[in-house]
């Protein structure tokens, strides 16, 4: 009788045992399946975040390529601008230099500048010369020392003082020069603005201007020097 009530002892705590381990094994199963749910959502939703990231990204890389673009495109036309900016301040100092020189030459402005003063005067008498303009100065003579130092490159002459513009006549009457109405004696001061040496080797070339005159009975003086012209004035 002893020996059977243990061995109904043994039964009943295996029992117990065997359902006490069951729990366990139900409960650690259901623990496992509530993690894995719980890091399935939290994976989804990391992954709905990461893919929204990436496409955002896509997207601002796209934008950023659109305004690349648009700067290059701005910077070719700063460009554009520029150069054409260049070439219309170089026109305009163009026309501001032609416009300047155009006055000199209309004798407009007052102007200052090396140049070179030429002075003729009539030969001295000669009792064997039977023509007295054969020793005198006359407007084809100074003609000849206009158009020289025009073709040299002057930009402004005058004779004894007055300026010459392209309308500008010149009469020769007896012992007097008229010029543009205004009568002028002997001796003739012509000065000229320009380079220096240019108008004078010009003038003194062999052959020219100043042996001809020479030629002439004209007494012939040249001198480089800082010439100033007043305007012409009135009409």
């Amino acid at each position: 009788m002893k020996k059977l009530k243990v061995k109904g002892n043994h039964v009943i705590l295996s029992l117990v045992c065997l359902v006490l381990g069951y729990m366990i094994a139900f409960s650690y199963h259901l623990t496992q399946e509530e993690n894995q749910k719980k890091t399935n959502k939290v994976s989804g939703k990391q992954y709905e975040e990461t893919l929204a990231l990436r496409n955002e990204l896509i997207d601002q890389e796209e934008t950023n390529r659109n305004l690349e673009k648009e700067l290059k495109r701005k910077q070719n036309k700063v460009l554009e601008n520029e150069k054409s900016l260049s070439k219309e301040d170089q026109i305009n100092f163009n026309l501001a230099e032609d416009a300047e020189k155009y006055r000199k030459f209309l004798g407009k402005v007052k102007v200052k500048g090396k140049g070179v003063k030429i002075k003729l005067d009539d030969g001295d008498y000669n009792p064997d010369e039977k023509n007295v303009n054969n020793y005198l100065v006359h407007e084809f003579h100074i003609f000849k020392v206009i158009n020289e130092l025009y073709i040299s490159g002057a930009s402004a002459v005058a004779i004894n003082g007055q300026r010459l513009s392209s309308h500008s006549y010149i009469v020769c009457n007896g012992p007097v020069i008229t010029v543009d109405g205004y009568q002028h004696p002997a001796p003739f001061v012509i000065t000229a603005i320009g380079d220096p040496d240019v108008l004078s080797s010009a003038i003194n070339l062999t052959g020219g201007v100043k042996d001809q005159l020479v030629n002439d009975n004209i007494v012939f003086t040249l001198e480089q020097d800082e010439i100033v012209l007043d305007p012409i004035l009135g009409n």
